[in-house]
């Protein structure tokens, strides 16, 4: 059994850097290619709203 006064090795070689660099790099892209949906969309709807200001309603 365990007395409670025993030490535990702890290992110093630990590097946190090294799990932190992929995370960011997923959200960015999610991110840049949110943004990229929302301009198309945008110029798409531009697009439209100029094709039916020049339609010719008086054919």
């Amino acid at each position: 059994m365990s007395t409670g006064k025993e030490q535990l090795e702890v290992e110093d070689d630990f590097n946190a850097a090294e799990t932190d660099d992929a995370e960011p790099v997923v959200e960015v892209a999610k991110t840049n290619l949110s943004k990229r949906r929302t301009i198309d969309n945008l110029l798409e709807e531009r697009r439209l709203q100029k094709q039916l200001a020049d339609y010719d309603y008086d054919l």
